[in-house]
């Protein structure tokens, strides 16, 4: 039930109007970005030549999109969780899951992993933006590759947020500006280690910033991987106990 549950929601998104125009509007801002940053390294690729350590096209192009992408990213994504859980609570139509011989886990989890599918199919339309820098040179597919995975776990975490916030709610609207004040609070507290400029402090254990950028470092690390999943399934946990609370109220 769970993929039937996914399938249903990843379909869902799909027919939504909201989610291809922020699809289009992700790809054109990033596009503008890449174009920007591939003009930028043909201006200094003679200077480039010279230099014994060089950095990569994969590194002063791609690297700086993965870097910017979270800005971008954290505003959509709220727009994209708000309906997941809230529109089913308003229109009562979670009745029938509540009815239907499956448990409160796989109902969470289906609609996560919706939310994930879709991502998925975002980030592999952004892929063919490196992959075109082919046609003229080399990439660094390691480097490549744990920007993405990294990239994808930021993702899957500003989604469980947003399920849970939209588990709180019966209004889609309020469970966006919730989900948008949590990543909010996430990326202040990187901006306070950035300030405070204490690596080694909690707070800098606790950005969810913090840990993304080891992934753009070519760097895949237990420690990044484990706060990523720990992060997911805290807000996962808290959304099914969220969920069967509102299940034995009604």
């Amino acid at each position: 039930m769970i993929w039937t549950i996914a399938a249903k929601e990843l379909k869902s998104l799909f027919f939504s109007p909201l989610a291809w125009s922020i699809l289009a509007v992700i790809m054109f801002i990033l596009g503008y970005l890449f174009l920007g940053q591939l003009d930028l390294y043909l201006q200094v690729q003679a200077r480039l030549i010279t230099m014994q350590e060089a950095p990569s096209i994969t590194e002063t192009v791609v690297i700086p999109i993965f870097s910017n992408a979270p800005i971008i990213l954290l505003i959509v994504m709220p727009l994209l969780t708000m309906r997941l859980v809230s529109d089913e609570l308003r229109s009562q139509t979670i009745n029938l899951l509540f009815s239907a011989p499956i448990s409160m886990t796989e109902i969470i989890l289906g609609k996560f992993l919706g939310i994930v599918g879709f991502i998925m199919c975002m980030l592999l339309l952004t892929l063919l933006m490196p992959l075109s820098l082919l046609m003229g040179g080399t990439l660094d597919f390691g480097l490549l590759a744990s920007s993405y995975l990294g990239l994808l776990l930021l993702l899957s975490s500003f989604a469980a947020a947003g399920l849970l916030m939209s588990c709180m709610t019966e209004h889609p609207t309020i469970a966006a500006v919730s989900t948008f004040g949590i990543l909010i609070l996430l990326w202040i507290i990187d901006l306070a280690v950035n300030i405070t400029n204490s690596p080694d402090s909690a707070l800098s254990h606790l950005s969810i910033l913090k840990h993304y950028q080891v992934f753009l470092s070519g760097v895949i690390d237990s420690r990044d991987l484990s706060y990523y999943l720990l992060f997911i399934a805290t807000f996962l946990i808290l959304s099914i106990r969220r969920l069967d609370y509102y299940r034995l109220q009604h």
